[in-house]
């Protein structure tokens, strides 16, 4: 494991300043629940595809956000309610872009399709089937990405 990541310090640090992420105790274990809660959201969002492809793709957002919380959690960092989901990807793509930088736009399309599904109008409406699908198959990247990540970057 690296002794300390240097990569988008000065992001994290203006976000912990902000209030928008928090120190917390590093957890391993808890990460890789949050894996294991991650991989079962996407099955079961495969499960409904068919029947009920805006909950299908809303598992997969949620999928993919504690997949990625969860390397968070491994370095001892969390969101706060003030920062929300937002922070996740601001955190990471500070510190993962590059060389991940699909993995965090993929995040960030899914965020926004997410938010625009939660509250829908006539210019941005709810995730389709094809969003699903898309979503579904995001999610399943992000979760092994975090997966590996959980065990090498370092506690912040």
């Amino acid at each position: 494991m690296i002794a300390r990541w240097e990569r988008g310090r000065a992001t994290v640090d203006a976000l912990l300043s902000s209030r928008t992420l928090e120190r917390v105790h590093a957890d391993r274990d808890l990460a890789g629940l949050y894996v294991k809660q991650a991989r079962a959201h996407v099955s079961a969002a495969w499960a409904i595809a068919d029947q009920d492809p805006l909950s299908s793709f809303q598992l997969a957002y949620d999928a993919g956000r504690k997949a990625l919380a969860g390397i968070l959690i491994s370095e001892g960092l969390r969101p706060t309610s003030k920062g929300g989901h937002r922070v996740i990807e601001e955190t990471l793509r500070a510190q993962l872009d590059p060389p991940l930088g699909k993995l965090t736009n993929a995040f960030g399309w899914m965020r926004s399709v997410r938010n625009a599904s939660e509250y829908p109008s006539f210019d941005s409406p709810v995730a389709n089937a094809d969003d699903a699908m898309t979503a579904r198959s995001y999610a399943r990247e992000i979760i092994d990405v975090a997966a590996r990540l959980i065990d090498e970057m370092p506690v912040y």
